[in-house]
């Protein structure tokens, strides 16, 4: 995509989840070739302004090499020609750890968003051109909480919950987007006006095992395209894994990870969003276009039995793959020595199997966990759900307990996000 006269070139990107970990697995190579190309990126494509739509870090106390990776990059986006760089907090960022260091990096052009305040005006931004002219106003909205945009009350139903929290996502967007059209008015200028946003669009795209939460207590973590204004130019959401648009509509997109989060992704194209603003007889126009990212380190599946997975081994082997793997075995044969027979397959190779599932024998043993499976492949759903199993609790008093649970986990969430600050080992 050329960069026409005039025009302002944006990079939309999100989840990056520096410091994730796959079974076990520290990931700090991948993150950190991530982060090297995404720098020589904005150099290549002369963007403008980045914007980084939450779940920055993966937990909200981060490893310190977490953080290195994380102002490092900071630094080299500044050298790189980019002149600003807009991050807001997700639901797995600590919003006060983000906001700590504001100050000193609104020095170097990065505007950081780490959660709403009673002044909602902090989140409309100006963003200065070369000439120091405006040149663009960005809605910078994080993560919204439960506890900010709804006021709980004594005996209210899931169905008054669920619409109040639709009501506060939607009355924010609102304010913000009147906001910055007043704001447009009184500088006098086409100035194009972008949004952000971490939230789980209805009819959004995920992946089994993507680690994507629900946001809120019931089906609320999904609300609708309709609350974005019209005067957004463009909408650059985070929190779901999968590149997509929202509701076909181009300018409303989820950048999507730039790394595969678990195996359900190791197939997936990822990518990041790059969007030319411009301004041609007052009318503004936005062209986008998807850049991919490489794959900095493969992952793959292998499901079947023994003799499809096999086959697979000898050919990646053959041809000098490093791939980590998850070797799930689905044959009717039994087979009790499935990792030895693995370790003799891939031995010496440079894969690693990282997980494997012997989906016969979990069969036979009827929902306890059997020894080659860990807590580390379960998520806070499925160790639940096993303990409704184990105590034999009825199928009719399982909503309001599963209900109970989620808006235990919810507080939990929200109270670390909250909490934590400052520097983490």
């Amino acid at each position: 995509m050329m960069q026409s006269a005039g025009s302002l070139r944006l990079l939309h990107t999100s989840d990056w989840h520096l410091g994730r970990t796959l079974y076990g697995r520290r990931r700090y190579g991948e993150f950190e070739a991530f982060l090297d190309w995404l720098v020589e990126t904005l150099r290549q494509q002369r963007v403008d302004v980045l914007l980084v739509a939450g779940d920055i870090f993966d937990t909200t106390a981060p490893s310190n090499r977490a953080q290195q990776l994380y102002y490092r990059f900071l630094c080299q986006a500044a050298n790189a020609g980019c002149r600003h760089v807009v991050i807001v907090a997700g639901n797995h960022d600590s919003p006060s750890f983000l906001t700590a260091p504001q100050e000193l990096l609104r020095a170097m052009n990065v505007h950081v968003v780490g959660s709403t305040s009673e002044d909602i005006a902090e989140q409309v931004l100006t963003l200065q051109g070369p000439d120091g002219e405006p040149e663009l106003i960005v809605c910078a909205v994080p993560y919204l909480r439960d506890r900010d945009i709804r006021q709980a009350a004594a005996g209210e139903s899931v169905a008054d919950k669920e619409r109040k929290l639709q009501d506060g996502i939607r009355e924010h967007y609102d304010a913000v987007a009147r906001l910055a059209e007043d704001r447009r008015t009184e500088l006098g200028a086409h100035l194009p006006i972008v949004a952000t946003g971490h939230l789980f669009t209805a009819g959004g795209q995920t992946i089994e095992g993507d680690g994507v939460r629900e946001l809120y207590v019931g089906s609320l973590a999904h609300v609708h395209a309709s609350l974005f204004s019209p005067s957004f130019d463009y909408v650059a959401l985070g929190h779901l894994h999968v590149p997509q648009k929202v509701n076909d509509s181009e300018h409303i997109r989820y950048s999507g990870s730039p790394l595969p989060m678990g195996f359900g992704e190791a197939r997936q194209r990822k990518s990041l969003c790059l969007v030319d603003l411009a301004v041609q007889e007052g009318q503004r126009q936005t062209g986008i276009e998807l850049l991919e990212i490489p794959v900095f380190q493969r992952l793959e599946r292998i499901t079947g039995d023994w003799p499809a997975i096999a086959a697979r081994l000898a050919e990646l082997v053959a041809v000098g793959s490093d791939a980590w793997l998850e070797i799930i075995y689905q044959g009717e044969e039994i087979v009790s020595d499935l990792r030895e027979r693995l370790d003799k397959a891939t031995e010496g190779s440079a894969m690693e199997i990282l997980r494997v599932k012997n989906s016969r024998i979990a069969e036979r043993v009827l929902g306890r966990m059997h020894d080659q499976e860990t807590l580390d492949e379960l998520d806070e759903q499925e160790v639940f759900e096993r303990c409704l199993d184990q105590h034999e609790v009825s199928q009719e008093q399982r909503p309001d307990l599963r209900h109970a649970y989620r808006e235990v986990l919810q507080s939990i969430h929200e109270d670390d996000a909250g909490a934590l600050g400052g520097t983490h080992g």
